[in-house]
């Protein structure tokens, strides 16, 4: 398993956020995520300026493995990023 940093922006009510650490989760991968609607005023803010870096639309989930950024629940995109 390669040790790319994976992260996971997410929203704790999105069924493609769900799906996508559902995945991660069963290919045994090691991610952090953050649900973005759970937080607060300037921890909010700053993230949300996060995802924008990576994901101009900041659309959800916004999956960064490495170098690579993935928008949306894909798992080829995914597996491949991960080299499985």
């Amino acid at each position: 398993m390669p040790d790319k940093p994976v992260k996971v922006f997410s929203l704790s009510t999105c069924s493609h956020c769900k799906s996508t650490k559902r995945f991660l989760d069963e290919c045994t991968v090691k991610y952090e995520f953050v649900d973005v609607d759970l937080l607060d005023g300037d921890e909010r803010k700053a993230i949300l300026a996060d995802v924008k870096k990576f994901n101009p639309r900041c659309s959800f989930p916004t999956v960064i493995i490495g170098d690579n950024v993935i928008v949306g629940y894909k798992e080829d995109k995914i597996k491949e990023a991960l080299g499985l």
